[in-house]
C-alpha cells in the first residue's frame, strides 16, 4: 500500500512536531507537577483525541474547506488565542498558577475537567489544523484504498502523541520535588504564564493562506 520510507518520514516529521513545545505540552507538564501522571494522562488523552478529529476532517476534505474559509479559520484561530491568553495570564496575576500542589480536589472528580482543558487547547489550535491538512495529503496514495492509509497515519499519530506528551509528564513528575520551594513555583508559574501567552500571540499571527 505505502512504502516503510514513506511511513518512516510520516513519523519523523510528526513526532517532531509533537515533542516540539507548545501550549499542549506546558499543560501537560504542569498537570502532571500539580497532580501527577494519573490527571495528566486524561489531559493527554484529550490531546490526541483532538488530532483523531483532525485526522477524519483531513480524510473528508472538511479541514481544507476550514483553512479555505476565512471566517472560519479565524473563529477557531482567535477561540484558541484567547483561550491560551486566558490561561497565560491565568498563571502569571492567579494565586496559583497552573503549578498548583493543593491535591484536595481528587483525580477521579476531575478527570472530564481536565480531559476537556487538553482536548479545548488542541482542537482550538490552528497550527494544528494547518499541519494536519496540509501534510496529510503528501503521504496519501490515491492509487489503493485511502481510508487503510488514514487509519494507519492516525493511529501512528495517537502512539506519537501518548508518547511524546507522556515524556513531558515525567518530566514534570521529576520537577515534583519542588513542591516544597514557594519561590521555585512561582517562577515556574510566571514561566509558564509567559510561554502560553507567546503561543497565544504567535498563533494570532497565523494564517490560512
Amino acid at each position: 500500500m505505502f512504502s516503510i520510507d514513506t511511513i518512516l518520514i510520516f513519523i519523523v516529521a510528526t513526532f517532531v512536531v509533537v515533542l516540539s513545545p507548545g501550549p499542549a505540552a506546558i499543560a501537560v507538564t504542569t498537570e502532571a507537577v500539580s497532580n501527577g501522571y494519573k490527571s495528566s494522562k486524561w489531559l493527554i488523552f484529550g490531546v490526541a483525541i483532538a488530532n483523531v478529529i483532525f485526522f477524519i476532517l483531513s480524510a473528508t476534505g472538511i479541514a481544507a474547506l476550514i483553512v479555505a474559509s476565512n471566517t472560519l479559520f479565524s473563529v477557531i484561530k482567535w477561540f484558541g488565542v484567547i483561550y491560551l491568553l486566558y490561561l497565560g495570564f491565568g498563571a502569571i496575576f492567579g494565586s496559583s498558577g497552573p503549578v498548583n500542589f493543593n491535591k484536595s480536589n481528587s483525580v477521579k472528580n476531575s478527570k472530564y475537567k481536565v480531559f476537556a482543558k487538553g482536548f479545548s487547547l488542541e482542537i482550538a489550535n490552528p497550527k494544528a489544523l494547518l499541519y494536519f491538512s496540509a501534510l496529510l495529503p503528501q503521504f496519501i496514495d490515491i492509487s489503493y484504498p485511502v481510508v487503510p492509509q488514514i487509519a494507519v497515519f492516525c493511529l501512528i499519530t495517537f502512539i506519537l502523541d501518548i508518547s511524546c506528551y507522556s515524556l513531558y509528564a515525567y518530566l514534570g513528575i521529576k520537577s515534583i520535588n519542588l513542591k516544597n520551594n514557594q519561590v521555585m513555583t512561582k517562577v515556574i508559574n510566571r514561566l509558564s504564564g509567559a510561554m502560553l501567552i507567546f503561543v497565544g500571540i504567535r498563533m494570532a499571527t497565523i494564517e490560512a493562506g
